[in-house]
C-alpha cells in the first residue's frame, strides 16, 4: 500500500497531538501492536506496552513537553517525520529545547510498525545540565 501526503501529514499530526496529551498510551496506540521504536540505535521497546513505557520515561523527564511536527515527508509505506520539543527538565529544572526525528515503516492501517527515532544526545544532555 502505498500512502499519499495527505494521509501521512494526517498521521504525523495525530501523532503530535497524541504526545501533546500527555498520555503514554496514547503514544502507544500509533504503533502496530507488535511495532517497535529505537531510539539513537539502542536497545528497541517493543510492542505497545513497551513503547508506552519509552513515553512515560519521556513525559517524567520533561513533564511539560510541548511537541511540534516541523516537517514530514513520504513514500510508499515510509516516512520521515521531523520534530521539536520544548519543555523543561524535572530534576534540573532547566529548559530544553532539542530537535530529531523518527524514520517510520507503516504497516497497511497506517499504524507504524518500525520507527527508528535519532536525536543529538549530547546537546540533549548539556542543555538538562548533566
Amino acid at each position: 500500500m502505498t500512502f499519499s501526503a495527505e494521509r501521512v501529514a494526517t498521521i504525523a499530526g495525530d501523532y503530535t497531538d497524541a504526545w501533546n496529551c500527555g498520555k503514554p498510551t496514547a503514544v502507544a496506540a500509533f504503533f502496530h501492536p507488535d511495532g517497535m521504536i529505537t531510539i539513537n540505535e539502542g536497545e528497541p521497546w517493543c510492542g505497545r506496552e513497551g513503547i508506552a513505557a519509552m513515553a512515560a520515561g519521556f513525559f517524567a523527564d520533561v513533564p511539560d513537553m510541548k511537541l511540534a511536527c516541523d516537517h514530514v515527508r513520504g513514500s510508499g509505506k515510509h516516512a520521515v517525520y521531523l520534530w521539536t520539543f520544548t519543555g523543561t527538565h524535572a530534576t534540573t529544572k532547566r529548559k530544553l529545547r532539542v530537535s530529531g526525528w523518527e524514520e517510520w515503516e507503516l504497516d497497511d492501517a497506517g499504524l507504524i510498525a518500525i520507527s527508528r527515532g535519532n536525536f543529538d544526545a549530547e546537546d540533549y544532555s548539556q542543555q538538562v545540565g548533566s
